[in-house]
Formats: C-alpha cells, sequence, structure tokens
C-alpha cells in the first residue's frame, strides 16, 4: 500500500496545468455573489433552484441546471446561454493560462487550495483515489452537458496530504495570499471567497514538482470524475479532455469538513417504516426537536453503534443496536471490517434491501445534503426521510486507499468550492 497522499516509487503523481479561466466581468452583473451557486447536486430543488435563478439574470445555475421540457433541450440551452453570455461578456477568458488560489473562510473554518486542470488517471493508477460508487443516469446527464458545453463549469473538490516541510505549493500560496486578488466576494451562506491567480513560471514549477510526488482522494465530485473520463474515452488523444478542473486543498493543513447526506424516501412512509423494522434494531421515539435527535444519534455514534433517526410524521425516532445474527446474514463479508460497519452499508444492505425492500433508484430515494430540508420534505410529501451521522476521513482515505468504495452519496466533503467563479472552457486550451 502506497503512504497516504503520496504515490508509490514511479514518480507519476498528480499534474495539475493552467489554463485560462473563464470569469463573469463584475461590471456586467449585478453582483459576483448574485450570479454564484453550489454545486448542481446541493442545490435544494425547486425552491433553491427558483431562489438562484430570481437572484441574478446571468446566476451560473442557467448553465450547471438548465430547465427545458427534455434532457436534450436543457443540454442545448446551457450550451447557447454559454456561447451567447461569452458575446456578450458576461463571461470573458483571463489574459494568459494560469492555476488559481482559491481561499474560502467562514463558519470557523478557512481553506484553501489550488484551482486547475488535473490530467486524468483511472483508478488502477492510483493517482486519483475514489472512495463512493456513482449513479448511471447522473454520468450520462453530465456528459451530455459537458458535451453541449464543452466546458467544466464547476471544480471537484480533492484532497491530498502535504508535506510539513517549507517549499512546494503551500509556500508558493502563503506568498501569493499576500498580494491582490483578482476578486472577492460574500456569498449568502455567510462565506468569504476570494481568488488569485499563478502565472509565475518559476512558482508554477514549484507547484509541479511538489504535486508530482502525490495521490488525490476525490472528496466531492465523483460523478463528475467519472464523466471526465467516460468523455476522455470519446475524444482522441491528446487533447483538452484529458484534463478536468479540480480545486486541491492540502487537508495537512486545512482540513474538511466531513457532513453525512441524507436519505429521503419517497414511498415509504414512517409508520411503515417503523412497523417493518420490528426487533431488528432497537427503537426510540425521541419527541419533535431536531437538535436533540441529531444529538441521540451522535451519542448513539459514540458507542460504536449504527444508528439511523427517522423522520417525516412530525417525531424523530432512533434506530440503533441492529440485530447482530442480521448483520452477519445480510452485510457482504468479502469486504473489510471498516466497510462492513459503515452506517452507509448497514442502510443498504440489511434496511433497503433486506427489511424496506425499496429499490436505489431516483424513483424511490433521494440524497439530500442538508438536514432540515431532508425533514421538510419528508413531511411535506409523506415520506420518511433517513438522517445519517457523518463518517470520519481517515476510514473514508483508509478504504480509498485498499481500493475499496463506499456506498454511493456516504459523505459530504466541505466547504464546497462555490460555483461560477472560475469555469474552464475546452475552446481555450
Amino acid at each position: 500500500m502506497s503512504t497516504p497522499g503520496r504515490t508509490g516509487d514511479t514518480g507519476q503523481g498528480l499534474e495539475l496545468t493552467p489554463f485560462r479561466g473563464l470569469r463573469y466581468v463584475p461590471e456586467r452583473v449585478g453582483s459576483l455573489s448574485a450570479v454564484t451557486s453550489p454545486p448542481y447536486d446541493v442545490v435544494v430543488r425547486p425552491d433553491g433552484l427558483r431562489h438562484l435563478e430570481t437572484a441574478d439574470p446571468y446566476n451560473i445555475v442557467r448553465l450547471i441546471l438548465p430547465q427545458a421540457a427534455t434532457a436534450a433541450d436543457r443540454h442545448r440551452q446551457a450550451a447557447e446561454t454559454l456561447r451567447r453570455w461569452q458575446e456578450e461578456r458576461i463571461l470573458a477568458p483571463d489574459p494568459e493560462p494560469a492555476l488559481y488560489v482559491y481561499e474560502q473562510r467562514g463558519d470557523g473554518i478557512l481553506q484553501r487550495g489550488l484551482i486547475g486542470a488535473l490530467r486524468l488517471s483511472p483508478r488502477e493508477e492510483g493517482v486519483v483515489l475514489p472512495h463512493e460508487d456513482v449513479m448511471p443516469h447522473i454520468v450520462e446527464d453530465r456528459a451530455a452537458l459537458m458535451r453541449g458545453t464543452a466546458a467544466n463549469l464547476e471544480p471537484l473538490l480533492f484532497s491530498y496530504r502535504g508535506d510539513a516541510g517549507p517549499g512546494g505549493a503551500a509556500e508558493v500560496i502563503d506568498r501569493v495570499i499576500t498580494t491582490a486578488p483578482l476578486l472577492s466576494t460574500t456569498t449568502d451562506d455567510g462565506y468569504a471567497h476570494r481568488l488569485w491567480s499563478i502565472t509565475d513560471p518559476a512558482d508554477l514549477a514549484a507547484i509541479g514538482a511538489d504535486l508530482s510526488r502525490q495521490q488525490a482522494l476525490i472528496a466531492d465530485g465523483h460523478h463528475r470524475w467519472a464523466t471526465y473520463l467516460r468523455l476522455r474515452a470519446e475524444q482522441p488523444a491528446p487533447g483538452p479532455w484529458d484534463f478536468g478542473l479540480v480545486l486541491l486543498v492540502d487537508t495537512a493543513r486545512y482540513p474538511l469538513r466531513v457532513r453525512a447526506i441524507h436519505r429521503l424516501l419517497h414511498r415509504l412512509p414512517v409508520a411503515e417504516a417503523l412497523a417493518a423494522v420490528g426487533d431488528a434494531f432497537r427503537v426510540r421515539t425521541l419527541g419533535d426537536s431536531l437538535p436533540q435527535a441529531l444529538d441521540a444519534l451522535a451519542e448513539a455514534k459514540d458507542k460504536d453503534d449504527n444508528a439511523f433517526v427517522l423522520a417525516g410524521d412530525g417525531s424523530f425516532h432512533l434506530l440503533e443496536s441492529p440485530d447482530p445474527e442480521l448483520l452477519a446474514r445480510t452485510v457482504p463479508g468479502d469486504r473489510p471490517e471498516a466497510w462492513r460497519t459503515l452506517d452507509a452499508t448497514v442502510l443498504h444492505s440489511v434496511l433497503l434491501e433486506h427489511i424496506w425492500h425499496v429499490p436505489d433508484d431516483p424513483e424511490h430515494i433521494g440524497y439530500i445534503h442538508e438536514t432540515a430540508a431532508a425533514v421538510r420534505q419528508a413531511e411535506r410529501h409523506g415520506g420518511t426521510a433517513v438522517l445519517m451521522h457523518p463518517v470520519r476521513e481517515d476510514v473514508v482515505r483508509e478504504l480509498a486507499e485498499q481500493g475499496v468504495t463506499m456506498p454511493r452519496k456516504s459523505t459530504s466533503f466541505g466547504p464546497k468550492p462555490a460555483t461560477g467563479l472560475v469555469l474552464r472552457s475546452l475552446a481555450l486550451d
């Protein structure tokens, strides 16, 4: 096994290349904060989508989540919108290729990293480590959007473990942030964002030499990474499709925050879910306070127990202490212990497949990042929200280094980069 954050002895690590960033022209939009968006899969539809669409006529959500009657129409509309915005100089390319230092500050977090075009590599090379499976229909949708726009519209979030010593990427970043940024804005969530460009050949060489010894964990963006790989396979090589837009964060200096992704079971009412559980888990009804329910969930997890909170009927119900014999019978035994004891593994193998018989498809299961939103939607539509506890980053990395993927949508790393601050048009490469 390779050392965490490092490639093997081949020296073939991360290759992050400069590109001509496509950015909003500040004078042409209401404000930079009004044209940004969370990543496409975090926007809570439909309320969140409507809010962003009305924030500014040029909000980036019109590119990442275009609205039309059919998928083909949506992708054509996004391509036409991107073309028109460039013709009208709503978006304009930077004068020369650059890597970008990106900073986010808020909610007690300071995060800095490098945005660039990362050379694509398959999993077997051990340079980029995925930790979650993907859903084919999402990859197909993102692929059609990227084909139509010929652009990487939002950076993926990757993490790596840099050296503690001086020099390399860290030294360049520390020096660059003392200069005036290209842009500075604060978004509605209270986060402050700043962006700088790096064009000096010596700085780019220092970053390149440092990253060439590193491997990265996909923190957020598995579907878009799978999309990058799929589109590269369709294109003649070499070319711009050999690279994809990412944000690389050195978590030795700037640790990421890990949150859970909750499940919304559209067609399963809470009463039916609880009745089906029977004696498979110990069930406690907790009342109607979300903070207290989350505290109870955290306490159950402190005992190294698989635990979930069900919501949707006006109360919260804690499921804990699953039957060991049931776990042994239903959880696949050909994976490492760390995988077999994951909450997401137990949820999908035991509850969804064995007890509730809920298919893992969009018609039956939604994936929601924000806890209160998951509860609201379950109560509004008569379904069940399954509230999860986050997985520790060291567990995620340990499994990824072993080549073991977690059930999809097991984790939410953050803070995620704001979408709309810098885009990559493949036509400019």
